[in-house]
């Protein structure tokens, strides 16, 4: 009985909405699309502004020429918003219901601009968790339907982001070849602990090795979202367990969808966890690489479980297909009872809300997410402060900073009010970097930027809450909070500071 009643006050929705929307498509579609140059210019004056970019705030134009330039795939989100959960969950015929009619509505309006197009085939990735649909539409009338409805929360273009000074992007994604470094020096860029492991040069300055007399990160499973692990490092994989990193579990996903020909016909094979960037093989070093015995270096939560999740191709999450894998692996990590932490080192310029409705989800469920405040490429380089999804209030934003008093950013690292920690990741005589494994063999190599940064500071909630596991997330957080340099007075520029984990569990 109750389904039948949401069903019908869905249709009496839908019906209003309707209404509206005959009365909206009397308008004609732009006869000329804004420029990319234009819509750019746009986007970094409001971030410059503001801190951060919606496309709810851009015109009709704006948002259509964005749409009709990129790939015509875009992110609906509906009510139930995932503020309204109770709803979402007490009934979830209800959101199926909206969801079905507005997929109804689009394939009335696109029908009459594209005769050959089914109902069937409008959804690209279909989804089940989260009130989202991402769909391919054509026609001017269909967006401004969709965009205001009473029951659309948000549109947006998935793809655009490609488009965003896209001269720079491919040369400045953040990956690398993750070679060893073979200009390390014993003493200064790192040290030796037992059984025969490296540490970084950055440990000391956050107490580690103290933190490690007492924990190590066990029993705790850190989801970390990045682009992958190597096949061939062997400490990230048959030598993950070695030495004093034992009876731990690694495992390797991918959520990443396959590669699309005009956001229509998948090609291609399917994607593996394989990393072919070297970031996520990085990544992964500095947050739970073992303690081993064959030289390699020691990640900060050496006897943690870890997932390692390959959601985009490089750190810049930009691709729809991207922003899919990516809202995906919060999903999974969100309803694996296993999981306390979620590590992401990527981000994007203009907020995403797919990605951010996949992070509230994530945190409804307990879990402690941390996200990179960005690392300047050249056209982030003096305007971009702390990027998305750092920016978000529900997670605990990272950066980097060089070796010293008072502290200073990192060469290229991001900060602002919405930084929550700091990590000491630069030296400061030398500008060295971190120690991570590389994509093969036992020689280290070095990282930088706020990704180290926040695969570092995960990996010290790991081995806080491995301590205290009885901890929900809000304990959790206000531990690092109180056992870091600033407490209780909060930086506008470095969050609550230094965390210390020795002070925390001692």
């Amino acid at each position: 009985m109750k389904k039948s009643i949401l069903y019908a006050g869905c249709c009496l929705l839908l019906w209003s909405c309707q209404k509206s929307v005959d009365k909206l498509s009397v308008q004609a579609p732009p006869d000329k699309l804004m420029p990319k140059d234009s819509i750019n210019y746009l986007i970094t004056r409001q971030i410059k502004q503001f801190g951060q970019f919606e496309w709810r705030t851009a015109s009709d134009r704006m948002l259509w020429s964005a749409i009709a330039q990129s790939d015509h795939i875009v992110s609906m989100g509906y009510h139930p918003s995932m503020d309204d959960r109770s709803s979402a969950k007490d009934d979830p015929g209800g959101r199926s219901a909206v969801r079905e009619q507005l997929l109804d509505l689009v394939y009335s309006l696109e029908k009459k601009y594209d005769p050959a197009v089914e109902r069937s085939g409008l959804e690209r990735w279909p989804d089940n968790i989260l009130p989202v649909v991402n769909i391919r539409i054509t026609s001017f009338e269909t967006m401004r339907a969709l965009r205001y409805s009473s029951l659309v929360r948000y549109l947006e273009p998935m793809n655009y982001e490609t488009l965003l000074y896209s001269t720079f992007t491919e040369r400045q994604s953040g990956c690398s070849a993750n070679l060893p470094d073979l200009s390390l020096v014993a003493g200064m860029d790192y040290g030796v602990v037992s059984p025969f492991a490296k540490a970084s040069w950055n440990y000391p300055h956050h107490g580690l090795l103290d933190a490690w007399r007492v924990v190590s990160g066990a029993g705790i499973s850190v989801f970390l979202i990045d682009t992958g692990i190597s096949y061939e490092q062997e400490n990230l994989g048959s030598q993950f367990n070695q030495g004093l990193s034992q009876k731990r579990r690694l495992e390797r996903i991918v959520t990443l969808p396959r590669k699309q020909l005009l956001g229509i016909i998948n090609v291609g094979p399917p994607e593996t966890p394989e990393d072919r960037c070297g970031h996520g093989t990085a990544m992964a070093g500095v947050l739970a690489a073992p303690r081993g015995t064959d030289g390699n270096m020691v990640g900060v939560a050496y006897n943690a479980n870890l997932i390692s999740c390959r959601a985009a191709e490089d750190v810049f999450i930009d691709a729809a297909r991207e922003v899919r894998g990516v809202s995906d692996a919060f999903v999974l990590a969100a309803n694996r009872s296993d999981v306390r932490i979620i590590s992401m080192s990527m981000g994007r310029i203009t907020v995403s809300s797919q990605i951010r409705d996949a992070i509230l989800y994530a945190r409804s469920k307990g879990k402690v997410v941390f996200c990179a405040a960005g690392t300047s490429l050249p056209f982030t380089a003096g305007w971009a402060g702390v990027i998305f999804p750092a920016s978000m209030s529900e997670v605990q934003a990272v950066t980097g900073i060089r070796q010293g008093t008072p502290f200073e950013a990192c060469e290229a690292c991001h900060s602002g009010p919405e930084v929550d920690f700091v990590v000491v990741m630069e030296r400061a005589a030398d500008k060295k970097h971190p120690l991570t494994v590389s994509d093969s063999g036992d020689a280290p190599s070095t990282i930088g930027g706020s990704s180290v940064a926040t695969a570092s500071m995960a990996g010290m909630a790991a081995l806080v809450w491995s301590r205290y596991p009885w901890f929900s997330s809000t304990e959790l957080v206000a531990k690092l909070q109180e056992h870091s340099s600033y407490f209780p007075n909060k930086s506008q520029r470095w969050g609550w500071g230094i965390f210390r984990p020795a002070q925390a569990v001692n």
